[in-house]
C-alpha cells in the first residue's frame, strides 16, 4: 500500500516542492490566455509518469481503486489548471511578455529584478510610510490650482503618507536624477484628458525634486505643453486630446470624429515614449459633454451608446498607432481608467451621514488588495482593443490599486471652486481628479520601475 501511494502522489508531490521553492515560478500574467510557468514542472511530472503509474495501477489488485484516483487526480490537475487560467489581468508581471506581444516583436520591457523576483506591479495594498510624499506642493510651482490641495485650505496630510506595496515585492524608489540620465535626450509625452494632465504634472514635480539645479524651461500652450530638462535634453510633455479622436466644429458645432486621427498624431509620432488615456469624457451628458454630434461612417448621430462610441473611437486611435508610430524606438503605454468616488456605499455600508455623500471627508485608503465597488464597463472595451492590436500598447492598470485611494481627490480642496461652491460639498465635490502630491505620484513610480528596470 505504502509503495503505492508513493508512485501515485510522488508526481505531484515533486511539483509541489519544485513550485515552493523556485520563487521565480511564482508567476501571475497579464493575459488569461497566457499559462503560468509555475505549472510547467506539474505537467512534466504527472504526464511523463502517465504509462508507468496506469500500468502499476493494473497490477495492483490489491489497490483496486487506484485507476479511479488515477483519473481523479487528472481531474484535480485540470481544476487547477482552470482556476489558474483565471487570473486577473491587472496582475501585470514584468518579466513574461504575453505571446502575442513577443510574436509581433513588440518593444521588450525589462524585467522588474528586486529581490530577484518577478513582481505583480498591480496587485497590492497600501501602506503607511512616514517618507512620503516625495516632494511637496509648495516647491512644485507647476501644480495646477484644481490639483493643489494643500494649497487650498486641506486640513489633513495623512493621505500623503502611503506607499503602494506590490503583493511580493518591493518597488524602487523614484530617482529622477536615475530617470533624466537614463532618458536622456528623450521626450516623454501624455496625452489624453486632464487626468493625464494630473500625471504629466505630478512627472515633472518629482524628476524636478530629485535635481533641483538642472536648468528648466516650462511651455505652456493648448492642446501641447512641455517641461524641458535642458541639461539632460529631456522633455516631458502634454498633449491634450480627451477623446484620442479628433474633434472639429462644423457649422458653430463641435464633432466628434470617431474614425479620425489627423492634425493630432502628427505631434505624436516622434516621442519616445507615448501614454494615452481617456474615458472620462466619453461619459460626460449635458452641460459637461464635450460634443453635439458624433460622426460614424458617414452619418451624424446627436447619440449612441457610450460604450459602442468609446470601442469605435479606440479602435481608430489602435490603428493609428499600429500604422504610424515604430515601436522599435517608442515605447506605447495605455493608462487604465482612473476611477471616481462620488457613490460611498461602494466602500461604506449604509453610509448617510453629511460626510459620505462622495469623496468629501475622506482621509485614508481603503484597506486591503481589492474594492467592493463595480469594476468600470470600459475596462472590458479598453482590454480587447488593446489585445487586438497588432503591436499591442502596455497596459499601465492603475484601476484597482486607485480605487482603493478614496482619500486621494481633491474634494473641495480645489483652486478651481469658488468660496462658495466649497461649502457645498455635496454638489461641488471634485471626486474625479487627483491631489498633487498623491496618488498619481505613485502611477509614475510604476512607469519608472517598467522604463528602468
Amino acid at each position: 500500500m505504502h509503495t503505492t501511494l508513493l508512485h501515485n502522489h510522488l508526481p505531484h508531490f515533486l511539483s509541489a516542492l519544485y513550485i515552493l521553492h523556485n520563487k521565480n515560478t511564482r508567476r501571475l500574467f497579464t493575459h488569461t490566455h497566457t499559462l503560468s510557468l509555475s505549472f510547467a514542472p506539474f505537467v512534466f511530472f504527472s504526464f511523463v509518469s502517465f504509462p508507468y503509474r496506469f500500468l502499476y495501477c493494473t497490477m495492483a489488485s490489491h489497490f483496486s481503486q487506484s485507476p479511479f484516483y488515477f483519473y481523479g487526480s487528472r481531474f484535480a490537475f485540470l481544476l487547477l489548471l482552470l482556476l489558474q487560467l483565471k487570473t486577473p489581468y491587472s496582475a501585470l508581471i514584468l518579466s513574461f511578455r504575453n505571446h502575442h506581444n513577443n510574436n509581433h516583436h513588440h518593444n521588450s520591457r525589462p524585467g522588474f529584478r528586486a529581490n530577484q523576483s518577478t513582481c505583480a506591479l498591480f496587485a497590492g495594498t497600501w501602506v503607511r510610510d512616514d517618507s512620503y510624499p516625495l516632494y511637496q506642493s509648495s516647491a512644485c510651482p507647476i501644480i495646477d490650482p484644481e490639483f493643489n490641495c494643500q494649497m487650498f485650505g486641506r486640513p489633513d496630510s495623512d493621505y500623503l503618507k502611503y506607499r503602494w506595496q506590490p503583493l511580493n515585492c518591493e518597488l524602487p524608489r523614484f530617482n529622477g536624477l536615475e530617470f533624466l540620465l537614463k532618458m536622456k535626450g528623450k521626450t516623454v509625452m501624455f496625452v489624453g484628458d486632464s487626468l493625464g494632465r494630473n500625471q504629466w504634472q505630478s512627472l515633472i514635480c518629482m524628476i524636478a525634486t530629485s535635481a533641483p539645479r538642472t536648468q528648466t524651461q516650462m511651455i505652456r500652450g493648448d492642446p501641447f505643453s512641455t517641461f524641458k530638462f535642458l541639461d539632460y535634453g529631456v522633455s516631458v510633455s502634454f498633449y491634450k486630446a480627451p477623446y484620442l479622436v479628433d474633434i472639429d466644429v462644423v457649422q458653430g458645432k463641435r464633432v466628434l470624429r470617431l474614425e479620425e486621427i489627423s492634425g493630432n498624431g502628427n505631434a505624436w509620432r516622434n516621442a519616445d515614449v507615448l501614454l494615452f488615456n481617456t474615458g472620462h469624457w466619453w461619459t460626460h451628458k449635458g452641460s459637461l459633454q464635450g460634443w453635439d454630434l458624433m460622426q460614424l461612417d458617414g452619418k451624424y448621430y446627436q447619440d449612441m451608446d457610450r460604450l459602442v462610441a468609446l470601442e469605435k473611437g479606440l479602435r481608430t486611435w489602435a490603428y493609428w498607432v499600429d500604422n504610424n508610430i515604430d515601436t522599435t524606438r517608442t515605447t506605447v503605454f495605455f493608462q487604465s481608467i482612473s476611477p471616481t468616488h462620488y457613490n460611498p456605499s461602494e466602500w461604506s455600508a449604509g453610509a448617510t451621514t453629511a460626510t459620505t455623500k462622495n469623496c468629501y471627508g475622506e482621509t485614508v485608503p481603503f484597506s486591503g488588495t481589492s474594492y467592493p465597488g463595480a469594476y468600470p464597463d470600459q475596462m472590458k472595451v479598453i482590454n480587447e482593443v488593446i489585445s487586438g492590436m497588432n503591436y499591442p500598447a502596455y497596459l499601465l492598470d492603475i484601476t484597482m490599486l486607485s480605487e482603493l485611494r478614496k482619500d486621494g481627490h481633491p474634494s473641495i480642496y480645489s483652486g478651481d471652486l469658488s468660496p462658495a461652491q466649497r461649502a457645498n460639498p455635496d454638489r461641488s465635490a471634485d471626486c474625479s481628479h487627483w491631489c498633487l502630491p498623491g496618488l498619481p505620484d505613485t502611477w509614475n513610480q510604476l512607469l519608472y520601475t517598467i522604463l528602468l528596470y
